[in-house]
This record gives C-alpha cells, sequence and structure tokens, in this order.
C-alpha cells in the first residue's frame, strides 16, 4: 500500500504516481497496465500527451488485475490553446470520451499562459466541469501563488493540487511551502530530472548507499519527505517496482536538507518560467 496525502477538500491521493508521457498506443497501454498491476494508483496524462486513449484503456482493464476502477486516480490536463470557456468544456469532454471512462478523477490546467490571460476563465469552466460530474477534482499545473491567489480571489475556488517541475536541482522551496500552507498538494514532473546528472550526484550517491537504495528512489523519496507527490515515468517492469520502492525508503532531516541544497537559481530543466512561458 502507497501511504497517502490529503488536500483541503478532502480529496487523498498516494504519495506516488506513475507518469505516462510518450506513452502511446498499445505499448503504452500494456505499461501503464503493468505499472497498475504494481501498485501504481495515480496515473498523470494531457490532452497534449496524446494518450489519454491508452491509459483509458489501461484503467478499463482493472479487473484483469483484480484492482477496482475506483481505486485508480486517472488525471488529465487542459492545453492552452483552449482556455477559453466553451473550447475549454469541449476539451474536458473530448478528454472523457477518449479514455472511454465514465469520468475523469482528476483534470488540472497545464500552465497559466499569463500572456493570453484565460486561465481564470479556464478555471471557471474546470469547476463547471467538477459540478457536472466529469471530473471528480480539479487543480493546475505550474501556477505560481500569484495565480492561485488570483483564482481564489476572483472565484473563491483554490485548486485541489498544483502539479510543479520538482527536482533537486529545481526544489521549489517558496512554492511548495505555500502551497502546504493553503491545503494545495504538489506533484511533482521530471522528479529525477531529465537528461542531466543528478543521479550520478555523489551527495545522492553516497545517501542511497547508506540506506541500501537507488539514487531514483532517494530522489523520489527527497520529494515525498518534503510533502510533494512525485510523478516517476517508466515503461520498464523493473524501473516501474525500483520507483515504487522509494515509498519504504525514509531520509532523515539533515540527508533532505543536503538534496534540497543542490538546487540552483538556473535550476529549470527547459527554463520554462511560469511568468513567461506559453504552453500550446
Amino acid at each position: 500500500m502507497i501511504p497517502t496525502t490529503t488536500a483541503h477538500s478532502g480529496l487523498t491521493l498516494p504519495v506516488l504516481g506513475f507518469g505516462t508521457y510518450r506513452l502511446k498506443g498499445q505499448t503504452g497501454s500494456a505499461a501503464i497496465e503493468r505499472a497498475i498491476e504494481g501498485g501504481y494508483r495515480l496515473l498523470d496524462s494531457a490532452f497534449n500527451y496524446e494518450n489519454e486513449g491508452s491509459v483509458g484503456a489501461a484503467a478499463r482493464a482493472t479487473d484483469r488485475h483484480g484492482v477496482d476502477r475506483c481505486d485508480l486516480i486517472v488525471t488529465s490536463k487542459l492545453p492552452g490553446r483552449h482556455h477559453a470557456h466553451d473550447a475549454a468544456i469541449a476539451t474536458i469532454e473530448e478528454s472523457v470520451a477518449r479514455t472511454g471512462l465514465a469520468s475523469l478523477d482528476l483534470y488540472l490546467i497545464h500552465w497559466p499562459n499569463p500572456r493570453i490571460g484565460q486561465y481564470v476563465e479556464a478555471w471557471g469552466a474546470l469547476v463547471e466541469a467538477k459540478e457536472r460530474g466529469l471530473v471528480g477534482a480539479i487543480g493546475v499545473c505550474n501556477f505560481l501563488p500569484e495565480h492561485l491567489e488570483r483564482l481564489r480571489s476572483e472565484t473563491g475556488v483554490l485548486p485541489e493540487v498544483n502539479q510543479i517541475e520538482l527536482h533537486p536541482y529545481f526544489p521549489q522551496e517558496e512554492q511548495l511551502a505555500f502551497d502546504l500552507e493553503h491545503g494545495i498538494i504538489t506533484q511533482a514532473w521530471s522528479p529525477l530530472g531529465r537528461g542531466n546528472d543528478i543521479l550520478d550526484r555523489p551527495e545522492i550517491t553516497e545517501i542511497a548507499a547508506a540506506h541500501g537504495a537507488t539514487a531514483g528512489q532517494v530522489v523520489l523519496a527527497w520529494a515525498v519527505a518534503r510533502g510533494a507527490v512525485p510523478l516517476p515515468k517508466a515503461a520498464s517492469t523493473e524501473r516501474q517496482r525500483e520507483n515504487l520502492g522509494a515509498v519504504d525508503v525514509t531520509l532523515t532531516d539533515d540527508e533532505v536538507a543536503a538534496i534540497t541544497a543542490l538546487g540552483r537559481p538556473d535550476g529549470r530543466l527547459a527554463d520554462q518560467d511560469p511568468r513567461v512561458y506559453e504552453e500550446l
């Protein structure tokens, strides 16, 4: 069993989920099925990943693995080009249809797209979708405190989840503290980094050796210890199991602090600053 964390609304999520970016088609769906069979219950997808069908197919096959559909949290995300209210509603309906499920468990705005400036309108559409039963819970991705405060002040509804870039080179201390203070569950995308040397850092490999764990497990355990929900992606059964084993790794406060100290001002993987970045 994976431990859980709870949002201000009462939404409960596992402290570690499964990323599905680039897992497509029958091969992707089979990998997602293996993840479910292995113990993952939180599945992360997006309209722009073009794999909602594969995720839905895996979720619909849960009976084969003795898993109840109600135990899964299937997630998708609204792309920036569909922030206008009517377009957002149609996109959410399309996401549900693509999965073949009766509804989605969690739906997020993928990026705030501040230059276009329609994220409050998009948020209103998500609130409506939740009221209609299209989705069970709603949240955002890559939102800064200023964006979250605007949602609360203009709609009275605070997101239940904020999915952000978070890894040792970009620990997001201020954003994580804001989310925790307001009962927003912080999810971490690219929690193991992407194409960099995080897993080879001696600060991490030495901690891993001390715990009889892998470097990846230590980094994921670090995110969990700080109150975030990491969403690692893995196609192979071996790597899926390895990542899931992170929930059994307990780090000391000093170890958590040592990994957090690896943070850099320019630590973003692709310089995607939500203050200016626009996703279509």
